[in-house]
């Protein structure tokens, strides 16, 4: 195991502090087994993680007319802390919104959902209460004053302790804050979104709200879904060739100018990609939704990468982001 010093940074403006990189579960019940997911778990620890994130839907097909699967995350997870002891160890976070059954009512982010939902995962989680509690994705169809009273509710009755919100526009963090404040209620604490160098849309406006309002970004899917862990050497069957074949031939000059950066910087083009995250200033933690130990160990390796201003200059290059609005579109 890497002897990488874990790091840890305050979840937006709130006093929780989180590792610097945060345990994905997503995979866990699909692509990883429990007995590899619970190895995975106690690396994890070993590391000094203590952001696991979840959600309700994770394990399987993410559609309540797929079968079976979703739940299955939360299951795994909860049968870890029962098993290792280490829930007062773990800052525990998990989402609600998607479909979790065919009922009109098991979806989004009513009251009524919100209430049944943030229960039956305290049950899959086998704990009585969840740290960090996300909504999934916004849902303009249900005001933010009753969203608040269902999460000021369950904070009341112990049941949560922080919301935070996923893939969210920069105006929906702004409405919601904006009305947590005329309730008196803490409101965002963070924001969980796509972010990564091949993706930078957030900076546009996104990423201005959480600053002006003190929420913390957690971004998912850092390795832009393994384009940026570099390309497959030529022989080297792997899934990720088949999915992201078109991605690398229409980005073949980036990747070919990346991997060669990366390669002076003696680096993997993975680990550079996630200390690029780690250092935008808006982030609190980043997701590495490990598949294996392995993929834990080389996320932790990015905390020793130290990105110089003419380094992150070039990334700039390579991988150019939006600006920030409106300077990005008009002056």
């Amino acid at each position: 195991m890497s002897d990488t010093q874990m790091q840890y940074a305050h979840l937006g403006r709130s006093g929780l502090l989180v590792s610097k990189i945060g345990l994905g579960t997503m995979n866990f019940g699909d692509a990883t087994s429990q007995d590899d997911a619970f190895g995975i778990m106690d690396r994890a620890v070993e590391h000094g993680v203590n952001f696991f994130d979840s959600a309700d839907v994770y394990g399987g097909p993410q559609s309540p007319d797929m079968a079976q699967g979703y739940g299955t995350s939360e299951e795994i997870v909860g049968n870890w802390l029962a098993k290792s002891g280490k829930r007062d160890d773990i800052v525990l976070a998990t989402k609600a919104y998607q479909p979790m059954g065919l009922g009109p009512n098991d979806r989004r982010l009513s009251a009524y959902h919100l209430k049944r939902a943030c229960e039956a995962s305290l049950r899959r989680l086998k704990t009585d209460h969840i740290d960090v509690y996300q909504m999934h994705h916004v849902d303009r169809a249900t005001p933010f004053e009753e969203i608040w009273q269902a999460m000021e509710q369950l904070v009341a009755e112990g049941k949560i302790t922080y919301v935070g919100s996923s893939n969210y526009a920069g105006w929906d963090v702004a409405t919601a804050q904006m009305t947590a404040r005329q309730r008196n209620f803490l409101g965002l604490v963070s924001e969980q979104s796509v972010y990564n160098l091949a993706n930078r849309a957030v900076e546009q406006e996104l990423i201005p709200a959480l600053q002006h309002f003190g929420v913390g970004l957690i971004p998912w899917s850092p390795l832009d879904a393994g384009l940026l862990a570099g390309r497959p050497k030529d022989g080297e069957h792997t899934e990720r060739r088949g999915a992201l074949g078109e991605q690398y031939g229409a980005l073949a000059g980036q990747l070919e100018d990346y991997e060669a950066l990366c390669a002076r910087l003696g680096r993997t083009p993975a680990e550079v990609a996630q200390a690029w995250l780690l250092h935008q200033p808006a982030v609190s933690t980043l997701i590495a939704g490990s598949r294996t130990v392995a993929h834990l160990d080389a996320a932790v390796d990015a905390l020793d990468v130290t990105l110089d201003q003419a380094t992150l200059d070039e990334l700039d290059r390579i991988w150019p982001g939006p600006g920030e609005a409106p300077m990005s579109y008009a002056w």
